[in-house]
């Protein structure tokens, strides 16, 4: 560093300064070191590109919980449909428009 650059921050005083992040960490999650395969790191990285941003970790994360409860790829759908759905009012036991395609395929 230039001697003219460091003289800026001579006069800093951290005498209350103090060690560690800055931010603090969410209770119950833990700080790990993993080794991922390089293809599985591209394909969350390109998933946070397509949102427009975000956090790949937190989508690693999320689909090793959804491996861990057991949910399904279909039972996901499902419950992203129904949120989805949720704001236009649309009830569990209005499935006329189900039941006569069911029918129909039948």
């Amino acid at each position: 560093m230039k001697k003219a650059v460091a003289e800026r921050y001579r006069n800093i005083d951290f005498s209350r300064a103090k060690r560690g992040p800055v931010v603090k960490p969410e209770p119950g999650k833990t700080k790990i070191s993993i080794r991922l395969d390089n293809t599985v790191l591209q394909y969350f990285r390109k998933l946070v590109d397509k949102a427009g941003g975000g956090n790949y970790q937190t989508l690693i994360n999320d689909a090793l919980l959804e491996h861990v409860h057991g949910r399904s790829t279909l039972d996901v759908v499902r419950q992203v449909v129904r949120e989805e759905l949720a704001p236009y009012g649309t009830a569990r036991g209005s499935n006329s428009t189900l039941q006569r395609t069911r029918s129909a395929r039948r």
